[in-house]
């Protein structure tokens, strides 16, 4: 296992900030780690990565205990804090051929080229790190975090202050890094979540509330099933709420319907019958999948 987090527990001045934590994270995932704001998350991280100790509780890294070897796991991970810390005075290049230096790495200079290829930084790389923007500057943190190629790769809001464009450029290297490697993400980004990672841990109040892939965590938080159809011609909403399984009907338009249906059976099936005796066309029939935004807000208020 990559990741081990058993039962840690991390008290501030008789506060719990983390209260009985328990995950794991398999080598090739990429898993969302949600939470509003003062829920635990930087807490666990910084745990996870040797920046504080927990109070209770046992975390390894790649079978190595934080708190025994912090040394060895710090070889192991590669670490992007929310506030990133960089030395403004410095140009990019210099920086990481610094930040190379410190992980005592061989042939430096070939591998600060790759990295800076890697992240988009060429044009950039002999600018001072001062005179770049938030988006370039979260790059170079991005860019020292994967330096020494680490095993687990943990980012604390990666994408902040980055522009659309950027974000997908991120999100790819991240979900490229993630086919081989181990990746903890934290964000509030929920669209992130359902584009790049594999499961979701959410946290609130210092406790997990939901653990599981994206894709079960909306089904298992799925209230109603929601279908949108849209037909060649005009029906009356009462002709549609006499279908058999249909709850509730909204009108988006004169053709155009939201369908709510509290039923276990998927009603697209009926609808479809439905508009075949009617005689109608069915031009749109989709159903409308529960946002994780919602089930984040469901889950943690």
């Amino acid at each position: 296992m990559a990741l081990s987090v058993k039962n840690i527990t991390k008290i501030y001045n008789g506060q719990k900030a983390i209260d009985n934590v328990s995950f794991e994270i398999k080598s090739g995932e990429i898993v969302g780690f949600l939470g509003p704001n003062g829920a635990g998350k930087t807490t666990t991280m910084k745990i996870i990565s040797c920046f504080i100790p927990s109070t209770s509780g046992e975390t390894t890294v790649c079978g190595i205990n934080v708190n025994e070897n912090p040394l060895e796991v710090k070889k192991k991970v590669g670490y992007l804090p929310e506030h990133n810390p960089l030395y403004m005075e410095m140009h990019v290049k210099e920086f990481l051929l610094f930040i190379a230096s410190i992980h005592e790495i061989k042939n430096k200079a070939e591998r600060v080229s790759e990295i800076i290829k890697l992240v988009g930084l060429e044009k950039e790389q002999h600018k001072k790190i001062e005179m770049l923007s938030k988006g370039y500057k979260q790059r170079i943190g991005l860019a020292q975090a994967m330096m020494h190629n680490p095993e687990v790769l943990i980012l604390d809001e990666p994408t902040s202050g980055l522009d659309p464009n950027q974000l997908v450029e991120i999100r790819k290297l991240i979900k490229e890094f993630g086919k081989e490697k181990t990746v903890l993400l934290s964000t509030h980004i929920m669209q992130e979540v359902e584009a790049i990672c594999d499961r979701v841990i959410i946290i609130k109040d210092g406790k997990i509330v939901a653990d599981d892939g994206v894709s079960t965590i909306q089904e298992k938080n799925k209230a109603t099933e929601l279908i949108h159809v849209e037909f060649d011609k005009e029906i009356a909403k009462k002709e549609l709420e006499m279908i058999n399984g249909v709850s509730r009907v909204k009108s988006i338009d004169k053709t155009s319907w939201l369908i709510e249906s509290s039923s276990s059976n998927d009603l697209r099936s009926t609808i479809a019958k439905f508009a075949a005796k009617k005689e109608l066309l069915i031009l749109t029939l989709k159903k409308e999948e529960d946002k994780l935004e919602d089930i984040f807000k469901k889950l943690t208020n």
